[in-house]
């Protein structure tokens, strides 16, 4: 079953802004009508009867099947996983529309614990499986063509064959999952509760992390201090969640033989190890020609001697900053989309007249925003906190964009639709490219097109230089945790240490900086998985460099990478244009054209 994903973007919403229109909100009845609806109770009974005949039937048995007989149990499954999927995404998107009220926490957490207990029982299901030969499966995969399609799932699950604990263990573990997702859950609401005041009024994090893109830079630095102050004194909750969450993937780590605290990641990535550091150590060694010399440049556009950290998303003082209303945000994505292939605008346009978005900043909402896929017999469902900066635009086409491969995925099927994190940033972020072309194109003065190439480099750098700084601040605090408990100072440290390496020369970090580790969700949802931004953005591209040459037959091929969903290997997948991610030089593809970028805007100085 997949997790739900957690807001994946840096917080750009706005605290708060009128006239956008009519900002649509979610109609979730296409999961169920409601949290009592016959048909969820029903759903929740069939699994827990389903799960008990599937144990019956299966255990202890799959090895004497027969191609035929294992597809139906494959095929039984992935109903299984279907069913408890669109029960988890219904609890879940209830969830983050309201995360302050306790029923709908409740709820989620009620549907999550029945549906661990009612799938205890299945854990058997990848054991045995592994325990299966090779050539057994060679034979059955060869035998029915239909039972070969899975392959890939095989193949997945099979890499986890040497971290495989005893069975008993396995359901222990499976048991205990509830307790890490409540120390999950204690940082969403600690998060969702927290409490800033900025100008004489009180704001979530949301609100007040918009702050830092305001054009007045006195606003700027009191949202700085007062995120700062707030973070402090919740200091002891999040570094008492870093602190278990990190301890107790130690342990699983240690008792599976993981090689790495970040192998458990490459391997549901399903990438090498090896492709992961290289795209690292690329971005390292390009920070001098990216980050540190935009900022540099950023630096004598703000008129300072020195940057602050309230500095780093500011907007430019030649920038617009007007707001952008929905219907004209809605206008700008579509535009694109269809220019680059009328399919895409048909499979987006459903999203805004069917209730697939929820946009407006509303208390209590869950902050960021996310595309979640829910099962492939319904439909995505796209969350965002849209409140008219450029860059909400440019996050509406990137969740979009998610929507969009969700869409096409779906036909693989249950087990087959959900993309590695790795690929599943490529259409999101290849959507903001398109978008972000398109605006380019229309640019009617060197001043506009100068905002835009500024704007999308400070995206790149976040996606990119940024994301990779947190992946190190990962590898260090996993790293250290395995020496013994670390104290907030030593925390704050090790953060700090990746900041000025990443940012560069023109910065000054104030007192209190030191603690913005703390509100980064995926460090506690997803150890690792920041690395995946800097790997779509940087395939994106470099598939984009292809797109912009003229490659023929470029959109059919684009359209059959995303309805492969999870079926095929990257290396696969990127083949027909021309790419390879296993080989070193092709993330300097990528970054160049970040460097490129930034040619383009210091030749604008001179």
């Amino acid at each position: 079953m997949r997790d739900l994903p957690f807001p994946v973007r840096d917080a750009n919403a706005s605290h708060g802004s009128d006239n956008l229109g009519d900002l649509p909100e979610w109609d979730l009845s296409d999961l169920y009508t409601g949290d009592d609806a016959p048909e969820l109770t029903a759903d929740l009974e069939w699994l827990e009867q389903e799960c008990a005949a599937f144990a019956a039937d299966y255990e202890g048995k799959l090895a004497d099947l027969d191609a035929a007989g294992l597809l139906i149990c494959v095929q039984r499954n992935e109903r299984i996983n279907q069913v408890a999927g669109r029960v988890m995404s219904y609890a879940g998107l209830r969830y983050y529309q309201l995360t302050t009220d306790a029923e709908r926490a409740q709820f989620m957490s009620n549907c999550q614990e029945a549906i661990t207990n009612f799938t205890t029982p299945l854990v058997f299901f990848t054991l045995e499986l592994n325990r299966l030969e090779d050539d057994v499966l060679t034979t059955a995969f060869a035998e029915n063509a239909e039972l070969a399609r899975y392959e890939p799932v095989f193949r997945r699950i099979r890499a986890m064959k040497p971290h495989q604990l005893s069975d008993e263990l396995e359901k222990f573990l499976h048991d205990l999952g509830v307790v890490g997702d409540a120390w999950e859950r204690l940082f969403d609401e600690t998060i969702a509760g927290l409490t800033f005041e900025m100008e004489g009024e009180d704001l979530n994090i949301e609100a007040t992390l918009n702050y830092l893109t305001e054009q007045d830079r006195s606003k700027r630095e009191a949202a700085s201090r007062e995120l700062a102050r707030v973070f402090q004194e919740n200091i002891k909750i999040f570094s008492r969640v870093h602190n278990t969450a990190a301890k107790e993937k130690e342990v699983i780590d240690r008792w599976r033989n993981m090689p790495s605290a970040q192998t458990g990641r490459h391997l549901s990535n399903d990438v090498e190890p090896e492709v992961v550091e290289a795209l690292r150590d690329a971005v390292v060694a390009a920070y001098p020609k990216l980050s540190h010399r935009y900022y540099e440049l950023k630096r004598k556009w703000l008129g300072l001697d020195r940057m602050q950290v309230w500095d780093r998303n500011a907007p430019l003082p030649m920038e617009d900053t007007k707001t952008v209303d929905w219907p004209t945000a809605r206008k700008m994505v579509m535009d694109a989309y269809t220019a680059f292939d009328p399919r895409m605008g048909e499979l987006a346009e459903p999203f805004f007249d069917k209730g697939w978005i929820d946009a407006a900043v509303k208390p209590g909402k869950a902050p960021g925003a996310f595309a979640h896929p829910t099962v492939t017999n319904v439909h995505p469902y796209v969350m965002l906190n849209y409140l008219g900066k450029p860059r909400d635009v440019m996050t509406l086409a990137h969740e979009l964009g998610h929507g969009v491969h969700q869409v096409l995925a779906a036909d693989q099927g249950e087990m087959l639709s959900s993309t590695p994190l790795t690929l599943a940033e490529t259409a999101s972020v290849f959507g903001e490219m398109l978008t972000f072309r398109k605006m380019l194109d229309n640019a009617e003065t060197q001043e506009q097109r100068k905002i835009l190439l500024a704007g999308k480099v400070e995206d790149m750098i976040n996606t990119v230089v940024r994301q990779i700084a947190f992946y190190d601040f990962e590898c260090k605090l996993h790293s250290a945790r395995r020496e013994g408990e670390l104290t907030p100072d030593d925390i704050n440290a090790l953060w700090m240490s990746v900041q000025a390496e990443s940012l560069g020369e023109a910065f000054d970090f104030m007192e209190g900086y030191e603690t913005f580790w703390a509100y980064i969700p995926h460090f506690v949802h997803s150890p690792f998985y920041v690395y995946a931004y800097a790997f779509g953005d940087g395939l994106v591209n470099a598939l984009y460099a292809v797109y912009a040459s003229g490659a023929e037959g470029f959109e059919d091929k684009y359209f059959d990478m995303l309805k492969a969903g999870g079926s095929k290997h990257h290396k696969e997948l990127l083949a027909p244009f021309g790419l390879d991610a296993s080989d070193p030089k092709f993330w300097d593809k990528g970054l160049s054209m970040i460097s490129e970028m930034i040619d383009e805007l210091e030749a604008m100085e001179g």
